[in-house]
């Protein structure tokens, strides 16, 4: 379902865990996916600003297929959704 939403919505997609953090600070991230396969040290940081600014987070199997639906060739391991 998270891989749809995200390709539905690629030119409002941020990609990339520095960007998702500003994102999240700044309160343009409406929603947060994370790849289950991501380094949690990497991870754990953007569920512990999520939560704390109150951005609902949706994990999802691979970063490799996280990235192909945000239009990239690599892998993501986070990916927001602007408001």
């Amino acid at each position: 379902m998270s891989y749809e939403k995200v390709a539905q919505v690629n030119t409002e997609s941020i990609i990339g865990t520095k960007q998702v953090l500003k994102a999240i600070k700044n309160g343009y991230a409406k929603e947060v996916i994370i790849a289950s396969d991501a380094d949690p040290h990497i991870t754990s940081k953007i569920t512990q600003v999520a939560s704390d600014h109150q951005v609902p987070c949706f994990f999802v199997d691979s970063m490799k297929k996280l990235g192909k639906a945000c239009g990239i060739d690599v892998g993501a391991a986070t990916v927001a959704i602007k408001q």
